[in-house]
């Protein structure tokens, strides 16, 4: 008989580390150590009205703000075996959310495996006699301010990737007057009241946080470079502009040449990957903002002993978060045999080539929208784990459509699944 793992480290006890803990502790011959920094699960699920560090000294590791509801109808967002409680609204507020992901955690029993305030510091790989690698894992206890390392057969990073802003060089913003902030910082809309407001960037966040500002403030000057102004209705103080080249003391030039005086830059510009606590050794970098050397977007090719979880985005995360999880534990169970590290590289690059050769931009490289079910089913193969229902295929496609034509009013549809093939649009 094969044996298998038996340590399997976890960083983070957000969606992906629970999705993690749960797969990794079904298991009779592994065990999980999850670290997470906060006190409680759900990592940028938790809201919290601060901003800046923490009490630690630590960077604010939620990007949550006060109303927000899901962009994506809680039918859809499940993981694939643990559906939300019954209610009658699909798009549901962020504590739902949260109260979901506890629910998770008590019914799996995960948090006997869990470490709260526990900050991973180093992440070093470790050569043993039988010529593979273990993982050396060294944590702070915040509590004692005690540090301790402990040795993993594998590790899954799942850290999450909306914590360090982007924020893009702008010509001439040191002359800019007024507020700047990133939609990280971003709680209510109230302190923007009567405010001219410049929104940069018009994914997600951008419009959603643009349509809630719109409430209150006098004017929103929502800046893209989208090839095609957003479609839908906005409110009647929702202007689209170009996207910023250059600020002058009292507003932004755009990039069509035209001006708009503003009060307040508001960055939705994304964030960065980072791994702090990954060691020189450990070989991850990120440039272009694509996370290398993965194989599948998953696995470090070098290491296959460590993979990311949730590296992919734009993507209804927790059912892609438990089939790359099933994937990876499918390969440290040897149920399936990875290709080697050569071969890995080389399908890489060939997914490189193949996302270039479509007109896409390389830093967009982790970047799903639609193409998450081809992924999904693609791993679902390579690992002979159950695929992802075809309703959420659907669904997924149904609502992005319902999003681009009707922003302000999506989140007011409620929906059922029938079957694994179909849903109801119930209003």
């Amino acid at each position: 008989m094969t044996e298998m793992m038996k340590v399997v480290g976890i960083i983070g006890a957000g969606a992906a580390g629970l999705c993690a803990a749960r797969h990794v502790s079904a298991s009779s011959c592994m065990t999980p150590i999850v670290w997470e920094k906060a006190s409680r699960v759900g990592g940028t699920w938790v809201y919290t009205s601060q901003v800046g560090k923490d009490e630690n000294g630590l960077p604010i590791h939620s990007s949550m703000y006060k109303n927000l509801k899901t962009n994506l109808p809680k039918e859809l967002m499940a993981f694939p075996d643990f559906p939300f409680p019954a209610k009658e609204e699909s798009f549901v507020h962020h504590t739902d959310v949260l109260s979901y992901l506890e629910e998770y955690t008590s019914h799996y029993n995960l948090h006997q495996y869990i470490k709260f305030r526990h900050h991973v510091e180093k992440v070093k790989p470790v050569d043993r006699d039988d010529g593979t690698h273990g993982w050396a894992v060294t944590v702070q206890d915040l509590e004692t301010n005690s540090t301790t390392t402990s040795l993993c057969d594998s590790i899954l990073v799942c850290n999450g990737h909306y914590s360090v802003p982007v924020i893009p060089p702008i010509k001439d913003i040191d002359k800019f007057q007024g507020q700047q902030m990133h939609s990280h910082d971003y709680r209510e809309a109230e302190p923007f009241r009567g405010l001219r407001v410049a929104v940069l960037g018009a994914s997600a966040s951008g419009l959603d946080i643009s349509l809630e500002v719109a409430s209150v403030a006098k004017e929103v000057l929502l800046s893209h470079n989208h090839p095609v102004e957003i479609p839908s209705e906005l409110p009647p103080n929702v202007r689209q502009v170009r996207g910023i080249v250059a600020a002058y003391e009292d507003g932004f030039v755009f990039g069509d040449g035209s001006h708009a005086d503003a009060d307040v830059l508001l960055y939705c510009t994304g964030y960065k990957f980072t791994f702090p606590f990954l060691s020189e050794e450990c070989g991850v970098t990120v440039e272009n903002n694509i996370v290398k050397p993965l194989y599948k977007h998953l696995i470090h090719t070098a290491f296959p002993t460590m993979a990311f979880v949730g590296i992919p985005f734009q993507i209804v995360p927790f059912p892609l978060f438990d089939v790359q999880v099933r994937f990876f534990l499918s390969s440290i169970k040897q149920d399936i045999t990875l290709p080697n590290k050569t071969a890995m590289d080389q399908d890489t690059q060939a997914a490189f080539a193949e996302h270039i050769s479509k007109g896409k931009a390389l830093r967009h490289f982790h970047k799903f929208g639609k193409q998450q079910w081809d992924y999904a089913k693609d791993l679902s193969s390579l690992g002979g784990i159950l695929s992802l229902p075809q309703v959420l295929t659907e669904l997924y496609a149904y609502v992005s459509s319902l999003r681009q034509a009707q922003l302000m009013y999506y989140k007011h549809a409620q929906f059922r699944i029938k079957d694994s093939n179909t849903f109801q649009h119930i209003n």
